[in-house]
């Protein structure tokens, strides 16, 4: 997914009060300021409430789900005709900001910003962005995502990662 269709999309989600952060690695590029790497698709977090207004939005604009073996309410995939993807995870949050129900995100992993082609958006804080890198298979985009992301905001490599640091360290 190119850039200019990020920034398109969140134009629309803020005209459209969707109350969208950005997650996966696109958050991590907007918190760089700056595209590293090519991205399949846009990690979008938003609570559960605006769920059926960004249905509603996407599917005039050509984009329908496409069924996944973990979709569920909360987690789900949308996709355009040219192949464009959404990764949508949506919330519930309690008034203290602790997560009510479905996907487990707390208001402290949807407070941080980044930009996107100069403007500004709100994505996951690069401290959760490199937390959140565990617990699956990594691989070389994760790897790129959080060296970059420790380098730049002086976070410490996690432990799982160490594995890539001794490869490249030999290279």
């Amino acid at each position: 997914m190119q850039a200019e269709l990020v920034l398109a999309l969140w134009t629309l989600f803020e005209e459209n009060d969707l109350q969208v952060c950005l997650d996966g690695g696109w958050a991590v590029d907007a918190a760089l300021g700056q595209q590293t790497r090519p991205h399949g698709d846009l990690d979008i977090a938003l609570p559960a409430s605006r769920v059926p207004a960004l249905r509603q939005l996407l599917s005039g604009l050509g984009f329908d789900e496409i069924p996944q073996p973990n979709s569920s309410e909360h987690n789900f995939v949308l996709q355009d005709r040219d192949g464009a993807q959404l990764d949508v995870h949506s919330y519930e949050l309690n008034p203290d900001g602790s997560n009510r129900s479905g996907v487990a995100y707390i208001a402290d992993h949807l407070s941080g910003e980044g930009w996107i082609l100069g403007h500004r958006v709100r994505c996951v804080p690069p401290d959760w962005l490199v937390r959140f890198h565990a617990g699956y298979d990594l691989d070389d985009n994760d790897w790129h995502d959080v060296r970059l992301l420790c380098e730049r905001f002086a976070i410490q490599v996690p432990d799982d990662f160490i594995p890539f640091l001794d490869r490249h360290s030999e290279e």
